[in-house]
């Protein structure tokens, strides 16, 4: 007894390790590339922005309002729930593989035979035999090799996979609505400085014609105020049209009927400047589209792992017992009944099949692997360009500023000089105002990048989900 003891424990002990060589537990490789993603970004500083919460981000309450009805209602958001509560519920199904499956089965049968079939006396026609039987049975897998362990563990990445694109999803959501907004408010701000201009110049069609009464100008100077008075009057339309066009975008993005836009002003808006990155590698725990890589990843690699097992022997164990009884009323009391049964399946030959799923668990392990990757060198592309672009729209609002403060005294003086007639002809103040709007419109675009650039980078990071 105390020797067949010490077989099978040593006979368990030796499927244990063999076990561990036919699948392994995952580590992320150390080929992924994590450090100095940032293009000319050398600080240590791990203090990041992706930690803000975006109410910290966006203090306008007009767009705080639009963010969270988007929160609450987009339909892509909502989508990714039940992708995730998808994946749950097939996690839970890989979880009760590992508890032994239990049926019942409960029937009564007749049987009646000839007398020639039984050989029955001379007088006996027929026998019946009525037959009463209740039989639980049980079946359970061994988990020799691991298959069932890396099911369930790639079963809990694809959970977690699915948890970090609905965080994805609701990042890029709060990008896009605050990105919307601001194109809005921008829009807004260019159709003010194009009405202010065109009743400038409507007014300025006016003054020409006195001075062509009293002879001071030509009718083509006149002629000319009035088609630049109309060249800015057509550009209402247009840009009303895209005010239309980004109202429906958002509300779209709210998953509401088409409406107006509740908002305040460019001009109230005050943008974030403590634009902190942290370190490139924070992208893995920060970024939830590089989580949702890695975890496709972990997912792919478990599956290889279930791949292998293939090529092993199964073991089972499958036991059965009940009650059996040609009277209902003695089924308790007789004819108990029960087997217990140890089987083993080996692979010999499955047309391939075996050898082709490795294979391409192999292939899709790889290209979850590339995919991992490129979301992080992606991610470090987003931070830079967007960082870059921040300090980029800083300089050009500096510099535009210079522009439009001497660009509005050109426009006063050749309108000064036109009305006193002093050299200066209508093109000049045509050419000066065409320059000033050109410029100021810029300048609003200036703005709008800074916003946007902060937005941009705020989501490169993986802020918005926390």
């Amino acid at each position: 007894m105390k020797f067949n003891k010490i077989i099978t424990t040593g006979f368990f002990v030796l499927l244990l390790v063999l076990s561990g060589c036919v699948t392994t537990r995952y580590e992320r490789p150390d080929a992924v590339i994590t450090e100095k993603l940032y293009r000319d970004q050398a600080s240590e500083d791990t203090t990041s922005m992706a930690d803000l919460n975006w109410k910290q981000l966006f203090s306008d309450p007009n767009l705080q309002d639009l963010i969270e009805k988007g929160l609450a209602q987009n339909l892509n958001l909502k989508q990714a729930v039940y992708r995730m509560e998808s994946a749950q519920a097939y996690l839970k199904q890989s979880k009760m593989a590992f508890i032994p499956s239990l049926t019942l089965d409960v029937n009564s049968t007749d049987a009646k035979q000839s007398q020639r079939a039984v050989n029955a006396p001379p007088g006996l026609l027929k026998l019946t035999t009525h037959t009463n039987r209740i039989q639980l049975g049980t079946a359970w897998e061994l988990d020799v090799w691991g298959k069932l362990r890396s099911a369930k563990r790639g079963a809990l990445a694809s959970v977690l996979e699915s948890e970090a694109g609905m965080r994805a999803v609701q990042t890029q959501l709060i990008a896009d609505i605050a990105n919307a907004y601001y194109s809005l408010i921008s829009l807004d701000k260019q159709l003010k400085i194009t009405e202010e201009t065109v009743e400038v110049r409507k007014r300025q069609v006016e003054t020409l014609i006195a001075l062509q009464e009293s002879g001071k100008i030509t009718s083509a100077d006149v002629a000319q105020s009035q088609a630049n008075a109309a060249a800015g009057e057509v550009m209402i339309p247009d840009l009303k049209n895209k005010i239309w066009q980004t109202e429906n975008l958002l509300n779209f993005l709210l998953a509401r009927e088409p409406q107006a836009i509740q908002r305040s002003s460019l001009d109230e808006q005050t943008i974030y400047t403590d634009l902190k990155t942290g370190i490139s590698s924070q992208l893995l725990k920060n970024r939830p589209d590089v989580q949702q890589a890695e975890y496709a990843f972990i997912a792919a690699f478990e599956n290889t792992n279930v791949a292998k097992t293939y090529f092993y022997p199964a073991f089972t164990l499958t036991a059965s017992g009940g009650f059996a009884s040609f009277k209902i009323q003695e089924l308790f009391s007789q004819s108990v009944f029960y087997n217990i049964i140890g089987g083993l399946t080996q692979p010999i030959f499955n047309q391939g099949k075996n050898k082709m799923r490795l294979r391409q668990a192999k292939a899709d392990q790889q290209i979850a692997y590339y995919g991992f990757q490129n979301a992080i060198l992606q991610g470090g592309q987003e931070v830079s360009n967007a960082l870059f672009s921040y300090q980029n729209a800083v300089e050009r609002e500096r510099i535009r500023q210079q522009q439009v403060q001497f660009l509005t005294i050109a426009v006063d003086n050749t309108r000064e000089l036109l009305s006193n007639r002093s050299g200066v002809n209508y093109t000049d103040v045509l050419t000066s105002e065409q320059n000033l709007i050109a410029a100021q419109m810029s300048g609003i675009n200036d703005k709008l990048d800074q916003l946007q650039a902060v937005v941009n980078l705020y989501r490169a990071l993986g802020g918005g989900w926390k």
